[in-house]
């Protein structure tokens, strides 16, 4: 059973899941409903092929405290009534550590693909989620060497590490043809050279203060280059507040589909974030990342691909010196990222449910 909650979950998810069915294994698709906005969720499920949910949790937005326990409530009861031989998590979000604990605490085994990154900030929600989930895994799948090291440094046992590389990186290069930039361009009315942002973690918009400094400076970025910015509905109210479509440069855009958004990135002449996927997606296609935080769990992103991490203030100048240098090569990749991530991914949950 795959527990799935929010987009970037569903890009990982595809690789596993059809090289599972290549395999034999039979499979249910749980969606918790964590994104469940259309354009943060079912049209990712459409443009991923991956398949139509057994079921749909609803549980919506929320603090993580009831957000979490409704997920623990509908997901036990998933768990009871299916007897799954293993539930597969992915990633860092509520949904996935309220997998985790609901199937640990009823003797279902749990695989997480993702595991091992690790920020070392335990302000990010995403880290506790992270750490709490790999304790409780019966197999972790990771994506890149340090994460290996991470995990041994925290006691697991040996045995339930797999370095299988990354899944979400399967998903890019195979629908790399699909990432048209000019029917983006057309269909979104993007600029001809633009800057695209995404922000929504709550160290960069939940303080208003904060929010406000930081759309001072997406509108420096855009004195530079026009900024397109498909606003997340984590931040949209704090950044409108903070007057972001104030500026004639910044573009404000909705939540885009999956080929969509990666087109778009693909034509960027720079990306500014504080996604963790996108710090990989970039560097995969070679687009020069400017990542707004103090941290990264992907490092890998720094030392092998096109991301370096930046401070609000530094913003303007990180980007003015991005946009002046030639593009970054697209071909230094971290090991493993390769496009087959899914099927290694795969063989070792088979192998792990054969054994049993």
């Amino acid at each position: 059973m795959h527990v799935l909650g929010a987009r970037p979950n569903f890009v990982k998810a595809a690789p596993v899941v059809r090289a599972l069915q290549a395999r034999g294994a039979a499979q249910t698709v749980v969606h918790t409903g964590q994104h469940y906005d259309e354009r943060m969720s079912a049209v990712f499920f459409d443009e991923l092929g991956l398949p139509e949910p057994d079921v749909n949790l609803g549980v919506g937005s929320g603090g993580h405290a009831a957000q979490t326990a409704a997920l623990l409530v509908g997901l036990e009861r998933e768990f009871l009534d299916r007897a799954p031989a293993l539930v597969v998590v992915y990633g860092d979000v509520n949904s996935t550590v309220a997998a985790a604990l609901a199937a640990a605490k009823i003797g279902v085994p749990v695989a997480h693909v993702e595991a091992g990154l690790r920020s070392f900030d335990m302000s990010m929600p995403e880290e506790v989620n992270r750490r709490l989930t790999d304790q409780l895994a019966d197999l972790c799948l990771v994506t890149s060497p340090e994460a290996v090291g991470h995990l041994a440094n925290e006691g697991v046992p040996v045995e339930r590490v797999h370095l299988v590389g990354n899944p979400m990186i399967d998903t890019l290069l195979g629908n790399l043809a699909r990432f048209d930039v000019g029917r983006a361009r057309a269909a979104h009315a993007l600029p001809d050279r633009y800057v695209l942002a995404t922000l929504h973690r709550p160290a960069n918009v939940d303080d208003p203060a904060t929010a406000a400094t930081l759309v001072g400076h997406l509108h420096g970025v855009a004195d530079l280059a026009d900024v397109v910015i498909p606003v997340h509905p984590r931040g949209r109210a704090a950044l409108l507040a903070a007057g972001l479509d104030d500026h004639p440069g910044v573009h404000v855009r909705e939540p885009l589909g999956y080929l969509d958004f990666l087109a778009a990135v693909r034509g960027a002449a720079a990306v500014v974030t504080d996604s963790g996927g996108l710090q990989e997606e970039t560097t995969v296609l070679g687009v020069p990342c400017l990542t707004v935080r103090p941290n990264t769990e992907r490092p890998i992103t720094i030392t092998h691909g096109t991301n370096r991490l930046v401070t609000p203030a530094d913003l303007v100048p990180e980007t003015r010196k991005a946009l002046a240098e030639p593009p970054p090569p697209a071909s230094r990749r971290p090991p493993l990222w390769d496009g087959h991530a899914g099927p290694r991914g795969a063989d070792v949950i088979m192998e792990f449910l054969n054994g049993r």
